[in-house]
């Protein structure tokens, strides 16, 4: 049973009653063109940068400190782009709910397939590392072009508000992938291993890890940072390749994907959790390539040493 049905049956009368009508009302959005909802994204991003304020003495400090060498001017331009993003971001998985495969396929190329193809036919898993970065909700759409017979799988944190958790999921599961609670990812994912079932399993890994005791921490855009090693414990357990997922938007709801090996440097030979490092340094690079995409409200150098 993947996690959308568990939380349906969870779900209380009047839940189910609520989840109904946003399901309705989101199916009704997402059948709007997309041109329209750009439109929307336009009014939105204007009401959070503008009137709301949402997280900008935040967005504007992240950047700050990750860009000490650009130019205040620089900065501003670079956090209105990333609010304009942002509110694209939210409109563009909302289409999720009412997208065909060909509109999708034309939206979200991905180069590099035989990285994650050939370890399938050779019964290897595949952990993808990927972050917050261009729309990390579309990513899925890569499920299209996987081995026959295997599991495409992401792990998420589950959300308070069960109803939205499980409009969420809906989204998620657009193109047949499983998302896993981030709890029971160990158990989920050897248990494939032990049936013998080929997988493949997403990991966003660039968020603050949610653990009190943050015991990892490296160099991440310039910033003494903590960091999750989920993904690589879990891979190293399973006997996983790992694949960074480099994400390059093209223009305004186009994002072309590309497949890199995760190989760490001969510099972390002695890294506690090489390839988590090397993911981050990948991710690093293709976020000073063009930074309004990643997520800069997110609280991510809140703690320190």
């Amino acid at each position: 049973m993947n996690a959308a049905d568990t939380i349906q049956q969870s779900l209380t009368p009047g839940q189910r009653w609520r989840y109904r009508l946003m399901r309705g009302a989101l199916g009704t959005v997402a059948r709007l063109p997309l041109g329209l909802l750009y439109g929307l994204s336009d009014f939105a991003a204007f009401m959070l940068y503008r009137v709301v304020k949402y997280r900008r003495g935040m967005v504007a400090d992240n950047l700050r400190r990750a860009f000490p060498e650009a130019s205040a001017g620089q900065r501003a331009a670079w956090e209105r782009e990333f609010y304009s993003h942002l509110c694209d971001v939210f409109v563009e998985a909302a289409k999720l709910a009412h997208v065909s495969d060909r509109e999708m396929a034309r939206r979200v190329t991905v180069e590099g397939m035989e990285l994650i193809n050939a370890p399938l036919r050779d019964s290897r898993p595949v952990i993808l590392l990927l972050g917050h970065y261009g729309n990390w909700e579309w990513v899925t759409a890569m499920a299209r072009h996987i081995e026959p017979g295997a599991v495409m799988c992401e792990v998420y944190h589950p959300l308070s508000d069960k109803v939205f958790d499980r409009l969420m999921l809906d989204l998620r599961s657009r193109f047949g992938t499983l998302n896993i609670p981030m709890a029971r990812t160990v158990r989920y994912l050897l248990g494939l291993k032990r049936e013998g079932q080929n997988f493949i399993c997403g990991f966003i890994a660039d968020q603050r890890p949610f653990t009190p005791e943050l015991k990892h921490w490296t160099d991440f855009m310039g910033i003494d940072t903590p960091y999750v090693n989920g993904g690589e414990v879990i891979g190293r357990k399973v006997g996983a390749d790992f694949i960074y997922v480099d994400v390059e938007p093209r223009r305004r709801g186009y994002y072309h994907l590309t497949l890199r090996p995760i190989l760490p440097s001969a510099g972390l030979q002695g890294e506690e959790n090489p390839f988590t490092v090397e993911y981050l340094r990948m991710l690093e690079r293709t976020i000073r390539r063009n930074p309004p995409y990643w997520l800069w409200s997110h609280n991510r150098w809140k703690r320190s040493r």
